[in-house]
């Protein structure tokens, strides 16, 4: 084959790719009009990819609740009051877990508020538009859950060590999630908490804000589910490896 055509086959095959992808997020983006009244869908497929990681939390919470010690690494109201418990002597909860696990989730949001800050700083100083971290924040996250899958497939998450190695790293990806789904401000799709949407659930009349909402409540439960049917059955790496599948789609579909 000469120059010519490698060169030819190889843009047809980076066209095809590209269209490939195009053609998902067109589809994702039907989907996600679906959850906003005519027109109102400013965000792109963005809404449907957040239900996705609202089902990845569901997963993680039940492998961290499950199976390190009654601790969450993304439900941070969860933690504070498992910590006043613990504090108070309570049976079968530990301090330094839930402290871990706050200060782990603090530090990954800061982490991306003060990155996107030197980014928009950047962009301004240089009159560009910001470019979006979302895809940047889900593949440093994809990383951080694949190092959790190594380490509960080689040293498990019953010792002392794995315990720590595993709040560290999913507390930090989660932390990080939530601070960009926060900077995004995608309406009733927060991907961590589910208190002010079961709020809204109640009170507000049915709209399609209503949709929003129990599509949020049904992944968090659903993953919850998956999350800890997998965990109890066949081992923590296996549910850990389900997130890290979704959260690696959901990085390979973003806009850039």
């Amino acid at each position: 084959m000469g120059e010519s055509q490698q060169a030819s086959s190889g843009a047809g095959a980076g066209a095809g790719s590209g269209a490939g992808s195009g053609g998902v997020r067109e589809a994702l983006r039907r989907a996600a009009d679906r959850l906003f009244p005519p027109d109102g869908n400013r965000f792109g497929a963005l809404p449907v990819l957040l239900v996705v990681l609202t089902f990845v939390t569901g997963v993680v919470d039940a492998v961290s609740y499950l199976g390190l010690g009654r601790v969450f690494v993304a439900n941070m109201t969860g933690n504070v009051v498992f910590l006043g418990f613990s504090l108070a002597g309570a049976p079968g909860l530990s301090v330094w877990a839930s402290l871990l696990a706050i200060g782990a989730f603090a530090a990954g949001a800061w982490l991306v508020g003060r990155f996107s800050g030197l980014r928009e700083a950047r962009a301004a100083g240089s009159g560009a538009a910001p470019v979006p971290l979302f895809r940047t924040v889900v593949g440093v996250q994809s990383l951080l859950v694949a190092g959790a899958v190594v380490v509960a497939g080689t040293a498990g998450h019953t010792s002392v060590g794995a315990k720590v190695a595993l709040i560290a790293l999913l507390g930090w990806g989660m932390g990080m999630q939530n601070a960009v789904v926060r900077r995004l401000a995608v309406p009733d799709l927060t991907t961590t908490v589910l208190t002010l949407t079961l709020t809204g659930l109640a009170t507000d009349p049915p709209a399609r804000a209503a949709l929003r909402r129990v599509l949020s409540v049904t992944a968090m439960l659903c993953g919850a589910l998956c999350g800890a049917a997998v965990f109890l059955h066949v081992g923590a790496a296996w549910a850990l490896a389900i997130a890290l599948v979704l959260l690696v789609a959901v990085t390979a579909v973003a806009e850039a």
